[in-house]
């Protein structure tokens, strides 16, 4: 299924005094299949292009195409169950949104709430908690008495057992440790080849954005200031932290390695194995840097 924002200007509280413009004149393409990253500051747009992609919130100005679904400014939508069963969002501290008795009822809800039987929407259960990494003895616990690990995994899963076609990523790796974030954004890459989803991640981390996506949109003030692939836009580190944001690790240890040799690399690299690499081949006058 493919997303398309056309132009797309979203306003906060329009006609009060409070009125505030959050995105303006944003076009961004997301394919079917593919995986794109969304980075820049707080305040730049982010989490506003997030909640159009299932019509959460709907433009004050152009056009969201939603699969065949058009969502067109000034115009009332109904029936928008559909759109928000394609598209799962997990938001930021997603097991903060539990709530009941049993992880099977919990996961149940969604799929419920979206007109599957309850037989079918078990059965779903136990596709996405093992799809999770969980076993299927937790259905029966209460989410409350899992480990925060846990926890987030079972909110997850019931995102999954809507059956999106496309799964919005809000920070997803919040409050995580380093092993924690690298297990769960693993999970989500490999739930992305194999169930064919297309991913949108919503980050501040570079290195996310590098390793997991097939493009970058960097947002800022409210506009796309610029879009590519992670060469692409990492290719030109100054100009990122001219924007106040960061590069990934390597590309910042890539850049005092040109400075220390007084050259420039042929290429960037965006990951350590790349680098090595590169730099064995310089040292042992294979090519030049």
């Amino acid at each position: 299924m493919d997303i398309s924002l056309q132009n797309v200007e979203y306003r906060y509280s329009v006609g009060t005094p409070f009125e505030h413009l959050a995105i303006a004149d944003v076009s961004i393409d997301i394919p079917s299949g593919s995986y794109l990253a969304i980075i820049g500051h707080t305040g730049s747009g982010k989490s506003t292009v997030l909640q159009h992609l299932n019509a959460l919130l709907k433009p004050t100005k152009g056009t969201v195409l939603i699969g065949s679904r058009e969502i067109k400014a000034g115009r009332k939508e109904k029936n928008l169950k559909g759109v928000r069963k394609k598209v799962g969002i997990v938001f930021q501290f997603p097991e903060h949104q539990l709530f009941e008795e049993t992880v099977e009822k919990d996961i149940c809800f969604g799929p419920m709430n979206f007109g599957v039987s309850e037989e079918e929407a078990k059965r779903r259960a136990r596709a996405a908690i093992f799809q999770v990494g969980l076993s299927e003895e937790i259905l029966e616990k209460s989410p409350f008495d899992l480990s925060g690990g846990q926890m987030r995994r079972v909110a997850i899963a019931g995102v999954l057992a809507m059956d999106p076609e496309c799964i919005v990523l809000d920070e997803p790796t919040a409050g995580l440790d380093p092993r924690g974030r690298k297990e769960i954004m693993d999970l989500f890459y490999r739930l992305h080849q194999e169930r064919g989803l297309s991913t949108v991640l919503v980050t501040h981390s570079m290195e996310d954005a590098a390793r997991y996506a097939d493009e970058i949109v960097i947002m800022h003030k409210g506009k796309v200031r610029k879009k590519g692939s992670p060469k692409e836009i990492f290719s030109v580190p100054a100009e990122l932290l001219e924007l106040g944001l960061d590069v990934p690790e390597v590309v910042r240890f890539q850049m005092k390695l040109e400075q220390t040799f007084s050259t420039k690399f042929e290429k960037v690299c965006l990951s350590q194995d790349e680098l090595t690499d590169m730099v064995a081949s310089y040292l042992t006058g294979r090519t030049s840097l």
